[in-house]
């Protein structure tokens, strides 16, 4: 519901929002980079319930983090940055902007909605230059510029050329099991860990039990880390499967560096998510190895900064504010992840 904005006073400062598929994360964020309230809610999943219920969510931490800052009802801020999963396509972030925009949250409904891979871009680099590769549930790539340019990909699963993810590498890990264990592929080892994982001694026991429902399907994530394992171990198949997601990252990031016209710069290549981020000691390596074929000049880093301090210095961005403003956010947040360290 919308929200007369001349009603209310809003305060000079932006509205943070990274929202990812199993959380939200939002913070109240000064025009000179203090960070005046902080809240987390739910997952942002508007594919599952619809884009109004999963902007309720949104409010709900929305909500909390003004209560924190001291704030009324809104308008609470000038400008609102918001960074969302399953925000894939142009369309999307703009009906997802226009769905924010009515719930009334900044002055003259200032709303800037991006796919959540941008906030993730934006929290490992000191300038909105570079290129971020996130490999989670799923797998995404997107690159920008200072002039506004930006380079990304639709990462809608299959049907938009995407292999990988941890979703992805599960099922391709159990299929590699499966045909090898009934004799219709080659030996694996992973026919034997991937049902041990779940004290089982078979693939079939673990088809039957996933097919049954006595293994939740969401649980299948949990054999990625599994098939990482196997691989470190030494088992040929589990090696070619993170062989092909190291060949993957770099494929979207070359790209992604192609379109922006900064393959032979020196630029940062960051990578971030569940998978990435772990850091698989033969996977982050093989990435860089391939990378430096394609653009000697780039610089492969792992992000650990939370995404919702992207979210936030996008929208300094947006707003204008220094240097000093920008910098004193990312203390912020490097203070926080030592005192959790």
């Amino acid at each position: 519901m919308g929200v007369n904005q001349a009603s209310v006073p809003a305060i000079d400062a932006v509205l943070a929002i990274d929202a990812g598929n199993s959380k939200t994360d939002v913070a109240v964020v000064g025009a000179d980079g203090a960070v005046l309230g902080e809240a987390r809610g739910g997952g942002f999943q508007p594919p599952v319930v619809g884009v109004d219920a999963a902007v309720g969510v949104l409010a709900d931490a929305v909500g909390a983090a003004a209560r924190t800052a001291g704030l009324g009802g809104p308008p609470y801020v000038s400008h609102v940055s918001a960074c969302l999963a399953n925000a894939d396509l142009p369309v999307e972030e703009r009906e997802l902007a226009d769905a924010v925009r009515a719930r009334g949250w900044s002055r003259g409904g200032s709303v800037e909605v991006r796919n959540d891979t941008f906030a993730l871009l934006r929290a490992g680099v000191e300038e909105p230059r570079g290129v971020a590769v996130v490999c989670g549930a799923g797998i995404n790539c997107v690159g920008m510029r200072p002039d506004g340019r930006t380079a990304r990909f639709p990462a809608l699963g299959r049907i938009s050329g995407d292999w990988g993810g941890g979703s992805g590498l599960a099922e391709e890990a159990m299929w590699w099991a499966a045909r090898a264990e009934d004799g219709r592929g080659e030996p694996t080892e992973l026919a034997r860990t991937l049902p041990a994982h779940f004290g089982l001694d078979s693939m079939y026991a673990l088809i039957e039990a996933l097919h049954r429902g006595r293994i939740a399907a969401e649980r299948r994530h949990e054999l990625t880390p599994v098939l990482f394992a196997t691989s470190a171990a030494g088992d040929p198949v589990a090696r070619a499967l993170v062989e092909r997601l190291a060949q993957e990252v770099v494929a979207m990031a070359s790209v992604a560096l192609a379109r922006l016209d900064l393959l032979d710069e020196e630029v940062p290549v960051l990578l971030g998510g569940g998978v990435l981020a772990a850091r698989h000691p033969r996977l982050t390596p093989r990435i860089a190895e391939l990378l430096a074929a394609k653009a000697p000049k780039a610089a492969v880093r792992v992000v650990t900064a939370p995404p919702v301090l992207g979210a936030g210095l996008l929208g300094l961005d947006h707003v204008g504010a220094p240097a000093r403003a920008r910098a004193r956010l990312r203390a912020h947040y490097e203070q926080q992840a030592t005192q959790y360290d």
